[in-house]
């Protein structure tokens, strides 16, 4: 199993920013998928989720009516597409599956936002 994040950066308080975690190594179409969130000496928080086929979606209260999780399960591919940036926004930014009973996770994008 394999999970590539990409499309962290720096950005202005206000903006959009679009993550992608690109997945191999098990059926992506299956699984429900997850992007989790960390602070230096934190634990991971859930951000959003998406169901197998893209039916259902959760959010944390944080994040809701701002980013939007989908996937396109013919690429292997979900995303986070994130607005109305807050500098409380700025962490780092992990794909997860778990997949036979084991959490798998990204290296992580980071997200940056400057007020």
């Amino acid at each position: 199993v394999q999970l590539v994040e990409s499309g962290g950066g720096l950005v202005q308080a206000g903006g959009s920013l679009r993550l992608s975690c690109a997945a191999s190594g098990f059926t992506f179409s299956r699984y429900i998928m997850s992007w989790y969130r960390q602070a230096p000496g934190k634990e991971r928080e859930l951000v959003a989720a998406i169901t197998s086929a893209g039916g259902l979606t959760n959010y944390a209260d944080s994040v809701k009516g701002r980013f939007t999780i989908s996937r396109d399960n013919a690429k292997n591919t979900v995303y986070l597409q994130m607005n109305v940036l807050k500098p409380e926004d700025t962490l780092v930014y992990y794909c997860k599956v778990r997949f036979n009973d084991v959490n798998y996770w990204g290296k992580g994008t980071l997200v940056t936002v400057s007020s």
